[in-house]
C-alpha cells in the first residue's frame, strides 16, 4: 500500500505534473481522438445490466477495430453488479483501467489528506489488474476550488507517480442517460433509433466545439481525449458514434497516443478545469467566450427529447 504520509508531507509545495513527450500534431486525418469512459463499473442502467453493458462495449469496440480505450474506475463499486469481474474482462480485452477515486468525492478547500487517501484506496484496488495505468481523472473534472487544494492535490498525484487523466472534449452523455433512467422508472417507452441519433449528434457537436476552440487558441487540432461514461447509451450506440467520427475524416487513436500530445505538459494556472483542458488553457489565455457546447445544458437536452418524441406515454 502507498504511504499517505509520504505523499502529504510535500503536498503543500509548488504544483508539479509529469511532462509528456513532445510530439508534432497528428497527420493523415482531419482530427484524432481517443475514447475514455468514466464511472466504471456502473451498475444497473435504464436498459441494461452491468454485465450486459460490458459485453456490448467489448464486442462493439473490437468489431470496430478499436483495441485500446481507457475506463476510469470508481472502486467502491467493485463489489456490486459483478464489478470486479467486469474490470478484469475489460483488462483481458486489452483495455486500460485508470483511477477515478474510490468514492467519487469533491476536492476539499484546504486539507487534502482525506481526498488523497481516497485516491490511494482506489489505487490499491486497481493495481491488481493487468490493464491498470497510473492515470487519475478528477471526479466531475474538479481539480480544486482553491489554489491551495488544487496545487496540493497536483503535488500529491506527482508523488504517487500519477499523471492527470485530463479530457479535451466534455459531453453531457451522463445527463441523457439520467433522463433515460427517469423515464424508464416512470414506465415511459423509448424510441431507440431517435435516441441514438440524439446521442451521436450531441457528442459530435461537442467534439466540433472543443476542437474549434483548440484551433483558435493553439492554432492546431491536438490529439483529443473524449469524455464518455460507462453507461447504457455508450453500450447501445458506441458503434454509431465511431462511424460518425470516422465518416468526418477523424481517426480513433489510443489514449496512450493522445496523452503524448504536448498539451499534456501544459498545466493551466486556473481554477476552471471542469470543462476539460482546452477550456482551461483558453481561460488562462484570457478567452471570455462560452466554456461548453450548447448541448451541455439541461433545458436544451429536455427540449430536444420532447421535440423528437423520444419518450412515449
Amino acid at each position: 500500500m502507498i504511504s499517505l504520509s509520504l505523499v502529504i508531507i510535500t503536498a503543500m509545495g509548488p504544483a508539479a505534473e509529469a511532462s509528456a513527450v513532445d510530439r508534432p500534431p497528428g497527420t493523415g486525418a482531419v482530427g484524432r481522438i481517443a475514447l475514455s469512459f468514466d464511472d466504471a463499473p456502473w451498475g444497473q442502467g435504464a436498459f441494461l445490466t452491468g454485465p450486459q453493458r460490458t459485453d456490448s462495449l467489448i464486442d462493439k469496440l473490437h468489431d470496430l477495430g478499436i483495441n485500446q480505450v481507457v475506463f476510469f474506475c470508481v472502486t467502491e463499486r467493485l463489489g456490486y453488479h459483478r464489478g470486479h469481474e467486469r474490470l478484469r474482462r475489460y483488462a483481458d480485452a486489452g483495455f486500460l483501467l485508470g483511477n477515478h477515486s474510490h468514492t467519487h468525492p469533491e476536492p476539499p478547500a484546504d486539507n487534502v489528506s482525506g481526498y488523497v487517501a481516497d485516491i490511494i484506496e482506489a489505487h490499491d484496488s486497481l493495481k491488481q489488474f493487468a490493464g491498470f495505468v497510473p492515470w487519475f481523472r478528477y471526479p466531475r473534472l474538479d481539480e480544486g476550488r482553491t489554489r491551495l487544494s488544487r496545487d496540493a492535490i497536483r503535488v500529491a498525484l506527482d508523488s504517487l507517480g500519477y499523471r492527470n487523466g485530463y479530457v479535451t472534449v466534455d459531453t453531457w452523455d451522463w445527463f441523457l442517460a439520467q433522463r433515460c433512467r427517469e423515464m424508464r422508472r416512470a414506465g415511459r417507452s423509448t424510441n431507440f433509433e431517435k435516441l441514438g441519433e440524439i446521442y451521436v449528434e450531441m457528442i459530435w457537436g461537442s467534439i466540433m466545439f472543443y476542437d474549434s476552440l483548440a484551433r483558435e487558441i493553439l492554432h492546431r487540432s491536438p490529439d483529443h481525449v473524449l469524455l464518455l461514461h460507462e453507461n447504457d447509451l455508450a453500450a447501445l450506440y458506441i458503434d454509431d458514434l465511431v462511424r460518425k467520427i470516422r465518416s468526418q475524416g477523424w481517426s480513433i487513436i489510443s489514449p496512450v497516443e493522445a496523452y503524448r500530445d504536448t498539451i499534456a505538459a501544459m498545466v493551466p494556472d486556473v481554477l476552471e478545469n471542469n470543462q476539460g483542458r482546452i477550456v482551461a488553457l483558453a481561460r488562462e489565455r484570457g478567452y471570455q467566450g462560452p466554456g461548453r457546447h450548447h448541448a451541455e445544458n439541461a433545458a436544451y437536452v429536455d427540449s430536444v427529447l420532447t421535440a423528437r418524441g423520444i419518450f412515449g406515454p
